[in-house]
């Protein structure tokens, strides 16, 4: 396929008069009108071919299909001397970075290969039970955190984790989700460890997970984020629910237009007063659009499935 490629592109800069036409020859335009249909990453690579493909590539009429309908409301994020005079691809470009909001306790970016709108809410960003009282709860700082901080769970009998986001989403179908960890982590010898002196409780009765939108959207889930007697994966998760980061889906939601702006409510609990639970990290909570997480699982699958046959 390269070399074919290759061999085009030569023949349409060396050939002449009745040689056969190559891919130099193709108009801009006809080349803008595909791109139309292809990734941004589809694009960039293709971009490398020759002028025409280069020339189309940078087409503010192809770039301004990849970004979400309501774009203009992330530029309004972002201070205007930062995209004042960049191109739309500047533009896509510029909001495929997290742009931070909310005192940068919550951040909103346009995924680099769908072009749809992914938001990420730190755990500072949440109301938590008993934050402020060091016997219950500390923060600890991580570069595995896209916030670079997460909430530590010590000990506590009322385990409870609010939180509220409103934010003008473009049309999609979302899924929210709660990133925790079980144990606390840190490095040694430039290995990472995991501590789970602390991690007690949450085999005993299950986390209740809830989300409702401010269109009377609602969504609930139940889990046991431990299990001591499993020896073998979680089958529901696909991962060890400890030692490891597990993203713990609450539901989905529906937003069929930007305006008026869409509120979420989300939280999780386990408030039985009977027993004390402990030993957990709270990072943050994702909202994805469907699309783009069944697209990474796809991506990702290949990759998971090498490791575990090594």
């Amino acid at each position: 396929m390269g070399a074919s490629l290759s061999s085009l592109t030569e023949s349409g800069a060396n050939c002449t008069g009745a040689n056969r036409p190559g891919l130099g020859d193709i108009p801009e335009a006809c080349i803008a009108s595909v791109f139309l249909y292809l990734t941004p990453p589809e694009i960039c690579n293709l971009a490398r071919l020759n002028r025409a493909f280069r020339g189309a590539a940078s087409s503010n009429a192809v770039w301004e299909t990849k970004l979400p309908p309501n774009y203009q409301d992330l530029l309004d994020l972002v201070p205007p001397e930062r995209y004042r005079n960049l191109s739309k691809k500047g533009i896509f470009a510029l909001l495929s970075r997290p742009i931070p909001f909310d005192d940068g306790n919550k951040e909103v970016w346009v995924d680099r290969v769908t072009g749809r709108v992914c938001m990420s809410i730190s755990a500072k960003g949440m109301a938590i039970t008993g934050i402020d009282d060091r016997r219950y709860w500390i923060w600890i700082p991580t570069e595995e955190s896209r916030f670079h901080v997460v909430a530590y769970l010590q000990q506590i009998w009322w385990f409870e984790v609010d939180g509220i986001v409103r934010f003008p989403l473009p049309p999609d179908i979302y899924t929210l989700s709660f990133r925790v960890h079980l144990g606390r982590f840190s490095k040694r010898l430039g290995r990472r460890v995991s501590h789970h002196e602390h991690t007690h409780g949450w085999d005993i009765k299950p986390v209740k997970f809830e989300l409702t939108t401010s269109d009377g959207q609602q969504g609930t889930s139940e889990c046991f984020l431990d299990d001591t007697t499993a020896q073998q994966d979680d089958t529901t998760n696909g991962n060890l629910k400890r030692g490891c980061w597990i993203d713990y889906n609450v539901g989905e939601f529906i937003v069929t237009d930007s305006e008026p702006a869409t509120e979420v409510h989300f939280s999780m609990k386990q408030i039985d007063c009977t027993h004390s639970k402990g030993g957990l990290c709270v990072d943050s909570v994702s909202i994805i659009p469907r699309y783009v997480r069944e697209h990474s699982r796809r991506r990702l699958a290949p990759k998971q499935q090498q490791q575990q046959q090594q």
